[in-house]
C-alpha cells in the first residue's frame, strides 16, 4: 500500500491512523469525507453533531464583543497578533491551558508567557 501524503502512520507498524473528526450535519461534508477516504484508503470516522457550529460560534462570543468596538485592523499581520492574543487571554481565563504556573491570576499568566 503506498503511502499518501495526507495519511499518518505508525513508525512501527505500518497501518494507517484514523482520525476522528467532528463536523456539523451538513451533507455536503460527510460526502467530500467519503470520497476524500475512497480515492486515498484513509482512515477518517466521522462524528457529526448537529449544534457544531454553535458551539463554536458560543465560543468565539467574548472575542467578537472585545473586536467590535475596535477601529479596525489596518494590515492582516497586526490582526492576526492582536487576535492570537485575545485568543490567548480567553484560553488562560477558562482555565483551558496546561501549564506548571498555578495561583496566578490571569494577567500575570499571560505576561509569563510573554516574557
Amino acid at each position: 500500500m503506498p503511502i499518501g501524503k495526507h495519511t499518518r502512520y505508525h513508525d512501527q507498524a505500518c497501518t494507517p491512523i484514523s482520525f476522528n473528526t467532528a463536523i456539523d450535519k451538513s451533507g455536503a461534508n460527510a460526502a467530500a469525507v467519503e470520497s476524500y477516504n475512497t480515492e486515498h484508503e484513509a482512515a477518517i470516522e466521522l462524528r457529526q453533531v448537529k449544534y457544531l457550529n454553535n458551539i463554536v460560534e458560543q465560543d468565539h462570543r467574548a472575542i467578537k464583543r472585545m473586536t467590535r468596538p475596535m477601529p479596525g485592523f489596518k494590515s492582516f499581520w497586526s490582526a492576526a497578533i492582536t487576535l492570537a492574543g485575545l485568543e490567548l487571554m480567553h484560553i488562560i481565563r477558562k482555565g483551558q491551558l496546561q501549564s506548571s504556573t498555578r495561583g496566578l491570576t490571569p494577567a500575570a499568566h499571560f505576561y509569563s508567557l510573554a516574557a
